[in-house]
């Protein structure tokens, strides 16, 4: 049975795109990453794990190897001081929509929580180039990892954007 708060949340969440530089307290970020471990994976078999970035040194250079990535000088966060990165690995067939599920359940864990999030995407190419490998392997974490989104946090900075028209032939219903 479907929870009428749950849906709300699914309605009113946005992507933020302006942040405040105030960190968030470490325990609201550990609830957002541990509702990320609750997504559904293929078979059950858990195959993405999440980067929890809250040093400032790191969440910099990520957005730096981001932009490089994109072409841009610009900071590809918005500001955000945090970043979820969401991980999967690769020997499991499902690891695409494992870890989109994961960044799903970021996104609505933090939109509940009081905080801005927005999915930036890039962290394929940024984990598959040699400094990518390199940074897992300083963290301790072996194996072959797919990079499948940033999900940025923070405090929004000023005004939510309004959500867009939903288009006429979403749904297309078999009777």
């Amino acid at each position: 049975m479907a929870s009428e708060p749950v849906l709300e949340m699914m309605r009113s969440r946005r992507s933020i795109r302006k942040f405040k530089p105030d960190l968030p307290p470490r325990e609201l970020i550990d609830q957002i990453a541990a509702a990320g471990t609750y997504a559904p994976t293929g078979m059950g078999r858990q195959s993405p794990i999440i980067l929890a970035v809250t040093n400032k040194e790191m969440r910099d250079r990520l957005s730096r190897w981001n932009a490089e990535i994109m072409g841009t000088d610009t900071d590809p966060f918005y500001g955000a001081p945090a970043v979820l990165v969401v991980l999967a690995d690769r020997s499991v067939p499902t690891h695409v929509y494992d870890g989109s599920l994961v960044m799903g359940n970021l996104l609505l864990a933090a939109h509940a929580l009081g905080l801005g999030s927005c999915w930036i995407h890039r962290a394929k190419e940024e984990f598959d180039r040699p400094q990518g490998k390199e940074l897992l392997k300083s963290l301790g974490i072996e194996g072959d990892y797919e990079g499948i989104g940033h999900c940025i946090l923070g405090y929004v900075d000023g005004d939510v954007p309004p959500a867009k028209e939903r288009k006429a032939n979403w749904i297309c219903h078999v009777d």
